[in-house]
């Protein structure tokens, strides 16, 4: 992976933009998302990634050009080639690809008016399951720098993570980390709950309207009782793994994946 530019500040005017979590490098569903947009949301010229995106920057470059996006912009997540990422990425974002930048941890950007804050990382559930160094790095993980960095920045209207915040309003993701259906073992599970904490504090400090998150692999909103939203997105294939993002109102339209596939079909 090769830095091509850097930039201090990222301001875009778009009032809409796509969102979508976790692709976990399938390029065969990016190409679906690719095909699909035009149709959806046609003028989307812009598209945040929630992370776990590891993909083939070419084969994306191709497939989201000829859809006339011309910026993806990553809140990298836990599965991530970090011996690549961790030598290149500093307080900056970076482009690694003709339309693909990978953003810092925190990153700061303006989109359509909008104050934004974007925090990657998240703690892997599976660690174990893996091997350090070719599969898991531990740079995947959110800091205490990384979260005292966040807050100073002050307020945000809209934030990004990867990771899930501890206390989250959504109930579909209460009740995965309820009944841990896949069995992960204590000690990772531990891991996960530090890193849910530090992204709650950040949350709780910057106090966004909308909270965006992927890495849970479910689709599903929530509300706050102080008026907060949180919207999980789902992974590549799954259902709500694309929305479309007024900036204007931060609500959000999901199509479903038959639409998606519908749409995809009519280009």
């Amino acid at each position: 992976m090769e830095a091509l530019e850097y930039a201090s500040d990222i301001t875009l005017s778009d009032r809409r933009v796509a969102v979508c979590g976790d692709w976990h490098g399938n390029i065969s569903w990016a190409r679906t998302v690719a095909r699909a947009l035009p149709v959806l949301a046609p003028g989307v010229t812009t598209l945040l990634h929630l992370g776990d995106w590891w993909m083939d920057t070419s084969a994306t470059d191709d497939a989201f050009v000829e859809a006339k996006i011309n910026r993806i912009l990553v809140t990298l997540g836990n599965h991530e080639p970090w011996d690549q990422v961790s030598g290149i990425l500093g307080d900056r974002a970076v482009r690694v690809s003709e339309i693909t930048w990978l953003l810092p941890r925190p990153a700061r950007l303006t989109i359509g008016g909008r104050s934004v804050i974007s925090l990657g990382g998240a703690a892997s559930v599976d660690r174990l399951w893996r091997v350090d160094g070719a599969g898991w790095w531990a740079d995947e993980v959110i800091t205490e720098a990384h979260v005292a960095s966040a807050i100073s920045g002050g307020r945000a209207d809209l934030m990004l993570t990867h990771e899930s915040p501890a206390r989250t309003p959504v109930r579909a993701v209460r009740e995965i980390l309820r009944t841990n259906p896949m069995g992960f073992p204590e000690e990772t599970l531990a891991e996960s709950a530090q890193s849910r904490e530090r992204v709650r504090r950040v949350w709780d400090a910057v106090h966004p309207e909308l909270l965006m998150h992927g890495h849970m692999h479910v689709a599903g909103g929530g509300t706050t009782d102080d008026g907060r939203r949180v919207a999980s997105l789902g992974r590549d294939g799954h259902e709500g793994n694309v929305g479309i993002l007024d900036l204007r109102t931060l609500t959000m339209e999901t199509p479903s994946v038959r639409q998606i596939l519908a749409a995809g079909a009519l280009r």
